[in-house]
């Protein structure tokens, strides 16, 4: 089975927190002793996770950003399918929310987008399996939990998954910057699906023809566009406003 490290403290507390089956083996600084870190080690202990005290050089050499002294070997997430939207679609709550990003490559962007996603309560998010960022440690890291809460789908096909969602009464806004209507402008209650697309070039030609409505974010400066990430809480909690969360 194929694994990854997780690490830093909130990272990997969440880990062991939420799915702690996952974690083979936990690195710890050698020498380092605080409160946060002791907690996190009572509940390694807990759940029966192996612990093992290394070198600050040891664990620099294991990953690539700051690790805070906490490095988890972890058995890898994966990302969800084809399949796992149709379960999705044949028992979905009431007014449930998507968010679909249509070539969101960078995974600091796509942890981003997950953990703004379940703030916002969203169901899960839907991507395809080609030109699409992977589940993996920095994904997990950025994201502080979600990408262990919020379901990732990678579709074959988006654009079939976007008919699939409108058959089973979801309503699609896509986001465009030459949009004539702002986000401000329409409603977005019910059930209803946000695409984001790749910072630069948007969605593509087929996903956009597949959506309901087109949207965009007013932009009163010299800027044209946000960062992906920060464009998704935006009308994300737009929609929650809306909704009367």
């Amino acid at each position: 089975m194929s694994s990854e490290r997780v690490f830093g403290l909130h990272a990997v507390g969440s880990v062991l927190q939420r799915d702690p089956a996952r974690v083979k083996v936990l690195f710890v600084q050698e020498g380092r002793e605080d409160d946060r870190l002791n907690g996190l080690l009572a509940e390694a202990e807990a759940a029966g996770v192996t612990v093992q005290r290394s070198a600050r050089k040891r664990l620099d050499a294991m990953v690539d950003g700051v690790h805070q002294g906490v490095v988890a070997e972890c058995k890898a997430i994966s990302a969800g399918d084809d399949s796992d939207l149709q379960n999705i679609l044949a028992s979905l709550p009431e007014n449930p929310l998507f968010l679909v990003l249509d070539g969101v490559t960078d995974p600091h962007n796509l942890g981003a987008c997950l953990r703004t996603a379940e703030a916002a309560g969203v169901l899960a998010v839907i991507a395809p399996k080609d030109k699409s960022a992977p589940l993996n440690a920095t994904v997990s890291k950025v994201a502080c939990g979600a990408a262990e809460i919020v379901p990732y789908i990678q579709v074959t096909n988006l654009s079939r998954a976007l008919q699939a969602l409108q058959q089973a009464g979801v309503w699609i806004t896509g986001t465009a910057g030459e949009a004539e209507q702002t986000l401000y402008d329409v409603e977005l209650k019910g059930a209803a699906a946000l695409v984001m697309g790749a910072e630069g070039k948007g969605m593509r030609r087929l996903t956009r023809e597949h959506c309901d409505q087109l949207i965009k974010i007013p932009m009163l400066g010299s800027i044209s566009s946000l960062n992906v990430s920060v464009a998704t809480g935006v009308c994300l909690y737009e929609m929650v406003r809306q909704r009367g969360l």
